[in-house]
């Protein structure tokens, strides 16, 4: 076995690696560029070296700079993640060269698989059900049109080197293929080195469904079951899941040995995945072959107990797979959430700063449940506008998928994130949506079930009923031991007054609350009853509650007069008063909020790519005007309406902040 292996990537995948190679009694290589100085992977693994300028085409995926790290380390191994150089053929052949072991298949089959338009040509001539498309160099966005054409509209363009969502657009007319293709040439150089298109058939309404394998270089190959990965967003996966609440036994198997038979036919030895479209009657379409490691590959190692890490190290070592596939159950169900840095409320534009708060919830594994979370962040850590936005991929399991989906709600409302903008409110009403629950999803579930964007959860009123009372309980707490402290009296607790409003979410609870051991009985106007007990104490962050005999997460910030709250994905005010001050206060005017109709503000921080008006320009709804670079993706900011261009503020090359005004109109 290796003594010593090098990780070729950073983050929270960096962070998994190395828990795996301790475990395993192997010592750890990290590398890392200037903005990564003091990363959580640098911090856990046992040698750190630096390799360059933060960009990532500057550092960690220049092969050259890599290698050197590789040489001066004396690692036997590396092992490339999921992105960067993990499907690049070229860096699996400077390591053969150089006597390394790469940790992930052999170098033909990257060639074959890790090549979209390859895999295709293989998968067909395989006979694997393949997408229309067109597999051919296109040279230009005038080709690009004529074959979208030819193919049929809604046409997917896509890098021939991509994953991850980078390099990959939907067009449903012509304007709208002349620019993804730009943009996707675009996105894949800046994030591949590697600019090829390829344009296919966009099936609507489908399934993401992948089969996770792993083959050995003694002919072995077996299938770990599936992954659901259709609760997607800009082709970027947000919630995975498995096993699928759709494939049954039948189809998993067909996909599964299908998945085996291709990973045979080239010579594959490594983790792999497969990944299909699901049409509604399960006839099931090859997309591609990973040549690496998944990022959802968590919810198949809890389902089957079986490393992946672990198993990518030992077959890179040269051995032979300790398990056949009648070995391989699966038990349970596991959830995974991919906690972004990102602001759902502005259409989930990616956010940057510092982490000022970062508690993830308490990591658990027993017989009837398992809370993980892989991540590579910690509190006081920089989120940086050079590398993706994921902060970290929180997995959950139980015996059944409702009970995992439950596990993951209070997960979920117990992650505390502040400094940064984040999507566990988007993610906490996904797993609340009737949709989700049933498993009735598709990859057009965000878009049909959003179309307007994120604009926040209101709670049904038997939810809010229960924070407004834990809202009032905990007040009355708090005003309870603010009297205390000041000493103003003796006998504090007759002093604070057991009746009180709470206004919340544009409603008004009338309450009386009566202190009983640790908890309170709360009254409402209207004779309901309420049991509120909770070892909350005023200033904690987080209050685990129980609300007649069910728990209740509530995030807490005090602020005057009552709390910001945040619980199933709803940010809420809570502002508890006196009767008489509830009275007073609705005569109180309304703050009006600044009129920034006439402006374009930068909804992120990024890089102005291009601009594509002038001053004087009538523009037209829908017309692009300039395009912003932020976590290596290209964003198109277009006109809301028709209007005159009146100034412009920037240029091409800029560095913007959140809300700094690009233009002014009419």
């Amino acid at each position: 076995m290796f003594k010593k292996i090098l990780i070729a990537n950073r983050g929270e995948i960096a962070c998994r690696v190395i828990k795996t190679a301790r475990t395993m009694g192997l010592s750890t290589v990290a590398i890392y560029s200037d903005a990564d100085r003091r990363a959580l992977h640098v911090q856990m693994a046992d040698e750190a070296i630096h390799i360059g300028p933060s960009p990532a085409n500057r550092s960690y995926i220049v092969i050259d700079k890599v290698m050197a790290a590789v040489r001066a380390s004396g690692a036997e191994a590396v092992h490339p993640g999921y992105g960067f150089l993990s499907e690049n053929s070229k860096f699996a052949e400077a390591l053969q060269a150089a006597g390394v072991a790469f940790i992930g298949p052999p170098v033909g089959a990257i060639e074959k698989m890790g090549d979209k338009i390859t895999s295709k040509k293989i998968a067909q001539a395989a006979g694997v059900n393949t997408v229309p498309g067109y597999m051919g160099v296109i040279a230009d966005g005038d080709d690009a049109v004529r074959i979208s054409g030819e193919i049929g509209y809604p046409v997917m363009i896509k890098a021939s080197a991509g994953g991850g969502g980078k390099g990959m657009r939907i067009a449903w007319k012509e304007d709208e293929v002349r620019e993804g293709f730009q943009s996707s040439k675009n996105e894949a150089a800046s994030s591949f080195g590697d600019d090829r298109i390829f344009i296919e058939k966009f099936i609507t309404q489908p399934r993401h469904i992948e089969i996770q394998v792993l083959a050995d270089s003694h002919g072995n190959a077996v299938y770990l079951h599936e992954r659901e990965c259709s609760i997607q967003r800009r082709n970027q996966k947000v919630i995975e899941e498995a096993p699928s609440p759709f494939l049954d036994p039948e189809t998993r198997k067909a996909m599964g040995e299908q998945a085996c038979a291709l990973a045979k036919a080239v010579g594959y030895a490594s983790a792999g995945t497969v990944e299909f479209i699901v049409d509604g009657d399960r006839n099931f379409y090859f997309l591609e072959m990973n040549t690496r490691l998944q990022v959802e590959h968590p919810v198949t190692e809890l389902i089957t107990g079986i490393d992946l890490v672990e198993q990518m190290i030992r077959i890179a070592n040269g051995e032979a797979l300790s398990f056949t596939q009648d070995d391989i159950q699966l038990k349970g169900w596991a959830m995974e959430s991919r906690l972004y840095a990102e602001d759902p409320y502005r259409g989930f534009l990616p956010s940057i700063g510092r982490l000022t708060r970062y508690r993830p919830p308490a990591e658990i594994a027993t017989e009837t449940a398992v809370v993980r979370n892989d991540t590579g962040v910690f509190e006081g850590g920089e989120i940086s506008m050079f590398y993706d936005p994921m902060i970290a991929k929180l997995c959950t399991w139980a015996p059944t998928r409702a009970e995992a989906i439950e596990g993951m709600r209070v997960a979920l409302d117990s992650f505390e994130v502040e400094g940064i903008g984040h999507n566990l409110p988007f993610l906490s009403a996904v797993y609340d949506h009737p949709k989700f629950i049933s498993g009735d999803i598709t990859t057009a579930f965000i878009a049909e079930e959003y179309p307007d964007g994120f604009k926040g959860v209101s709670l049904p009123e038997a939810e809010m009923v229960r924070v407004a009372a834990s809202a009032a309980a905990m007040y009355r707490l708090a005003e309870i031991r603010r009297t205390r402290v000041s000493g103003r009296m003796d006998n504090h607790e007759r002093k604070v007054g057991d009746d009180w409003v709470v206004s919340l979410q544009g409603e008004s609870y009338a309450v009386t609350v009566a202190g009983q051991g640790d908890g309170a009985e709360v009254r409402f106007a209207d004779g309901r009853v309420v049991s509120v007990r909770s070892d909350w104490t005023p200033g904690t962050r987080l209050a685990v509650i129980d609300v007649d005999g069910a728990p209740l997460v509530l995030k807490v910030d005090k602020i005057a007069g009552g709390f910001r709250l945040r619980t199933r994905g709803a940010e809420l005010t809570a502002l508890i008063r006196t009767p008489r001050a509830a009275e007073l206060s609705a005569h109180m005017l309304e703050k009006v909020a600044a009129d920034t109709s006439k402006l374009l503000l930068c909804p992120m921080p990024g890089l102005i790519v291009n601009v594509n008006v002038a001053v004087g320009d009538t523009v037209q709804e829908g017309q692009a005007l300039c395009t912003v670079e932020a976590m290596k993706m290209e964003n198109i900011l277009r006109a809301e309406k028709t209007t005159t261009i009146t100034k412009i503020n920037v240029a091409a090359g800029d560095n913007l902040a959140v809300d700094d005004v690009i233009m002014e109109f009419e």
